[in-house]
């Protein structure tokens, strides 16, 4: 998956389905305003039945594959505007990209465990970009943009997935998001159209994001955190303790938890710091929010952690960042 390429709007009653893309090839097949009997003579077999059941769900969300007759395939994800018509955005999915002509061309996610103190159970994964190039070494993605989205359904996926094979109905999957997917209000509408798609509680989505990214501008991103708090997604603020955490954003953020960085995590053994440990667990349990330990290095810290308040830890002590297969092993186990 990449950004998006468009916009579709469709109408119950009448209906006809409105789409709207941008790249000129896909537009000359697909844009205009089209009954679905003849939009179907454009798709293959399967895109025509995904068609008639995708735009027909009892509460008018939206997420599904279309594949053309030539083989082009995007993404329709959205949700109900009204008892008629429901509306959302068009995502390129790219089947044959080269390396390096998408961001998300060979992009491998991989997803580490976060572990539940109390239970010492696995209660969540945190999904991570990797790059898989020609020498078919993993890398950290470093170029973010475009990949929100993207992410955002390979961890929906893969949660399922880790759902059925767990039979723990209450595990969760942390994606990071920055301020430029923030800008994007269509984020919005995909988040409720893959809630409903998998059937997920609120908050088993949960976005990550550092404070750095979201004051770059204020007004505008406390307002996505709540519509995409509405939607249903979790938010968890990341890295708190590293550059200069604001207590004023900490208050106005509508946060579900608090990841503390692995710079003060690995600090435990300072007096001071612990001080501070304890003291972030504290304001944290009473503002509403769980609180997460990052950089998990040593085993013998789950039981200081737990003393000092926090409810779950990840790193690699713990677990590293693994593809999809091995995370549901993993779980298995």
């Amino acid at each position: 998956m990449s950004a998006p390429i468009g916009e579709w709007q469709w109408n119950k009653a009448t209906r006809r389905l409105t789409l709207e893309l941008q790249p000129a090839a896909l537009g000359r097949q697909l844009s205009g305003d089209w009954a679905i009997e003849d939009l179907g003579h454009v798709l293959d077999g399967l895109s025509r039945q995904r068609l008639q059941t995708g735009l027909s769900t009892p509460n008018g969300d939206v997420g599904f594959e279309l594949i053309t007759a030539e083989g082009e395939a995007i993404f329709l994800a959205g949700g109900p505007v009204d008892d008629i018509r429901s509306r959302g955005v068009i995502l390129s999915v790219s089947e044959t990209a080269e390396i390096g002509s998408e961001p998300d061309a060979n992009l491998l996610p991989v997803f580490q465990p976060i572990v539940c103190l109390r239970s010492q159970r696995i209660e969540g994964f945190e999904a991570l970009a990797r790059w898989q190039g020609i020498d078919q070494q993993q890398r950290p993605v470093g170029d973010t943009k475009g990949l929100a989205t993207s992410m955002l359904i390979f961890a929906a996926d893969a949660l399922s997935r880790f759902r059925d094979i767990s039979r723990n109905p209450n595990l969760f999957v942390q994606v990071n998001i920055t301020s430029l997917d923030l800008a994007d209000a269509q984020l919005v509408d995909l988040v409720s159209a893959i809630r409903s798609g998998h059937d997920l509680a609120p908050g088993a989505i949960r976005f990550e994001l550092t404070e750095q990214d979201a004051l770059r501008d204020t007004e505008q991103s406390l307002q996505r955190l709540h519509e995409l708090r509405d939607a249903g997604a979790g938010i968890v603020l990341d890295d708190f303790g590293s550059g200069h955490s604001s207590f004023q954003w900490l208050a106005d953020l509508p946060a579900d938890a608090l990841k503390v960085d692995s710079s003060l995590v690995q600090q435990i053994d300072n007096p001071r710091v612990e001080t501070i440990l304890e003291a972030l667990t504290l304001m944290a349990r009473r503002l509403g929010m769980t609180s997460t330990a990052e950089g998990v290095e040593d085993l013998a810290m789950l039981t200081r952690l737990r003393t000092l308040g926090f409810d779950h830890a990840q790193g690699f002590a713990l677990g590293r960042p693994q593809p999809a297969e091995e995370a549901e092993a993993l779980l298995t186990a």
